[in-house]
């Protein structure tokens, strides 16, 4: 099972004096409306607009969600290394922004995942 990741936008407690804390979940690619995309990566994450109050005690762990930029300069990904680059209306399905940089003819964007010589339609 993969983990749920959510950005802690604050802590506080309730009034029982039990922490809670005010989340912002990413959305994985094969979570989203649309689905998973060839160009999506492995450890692609998208920011979400959905906002939600979970006790403390349901945090896991810590991980690290870089930019697209940044991850691209990772050398050694690990498995707590995740990457937006794109921010997800849970409601809608509409993504900001709504194009990202292409790399070939095909206007494929890039997959940090694959090494990106040329794209499965780039031939010539």
């Amino acid at each position: 099972r993969q983990a749920y990741v959510a950005r802690v936008e604050k802590i506080g407690a309730d009034h029982r004096n039990n922490t809670k804390v005010r989340v912002r979940w990413y959305y994985r690619p094969e979570g989203s409306i649309g689905d998973h995309r060839q160009f999506h990566g492995a450890n692609e994450l998208f920011l979400s607009d959905h906002f939600d109050i979970q006790s403390a005690h349901t945090i896991e762990g810590k991980c690290l969600v870089h930019t697209f930029k940044n991850y691209t300069k990772v050398e050694n990904v690990g498995t707590e290394d995740y990457f937006c680059r794109f921010e997800y209306k849970a409601a809608t399905g509409s993504f900001t922004p709504d194009r990202v940089a292409v790399y070939c003819k095909y206007e494929m964007p890039y997959n940090p995942d694959d090494l990106m010589v040329q794209c499965e339609g780039c031939k010539d």
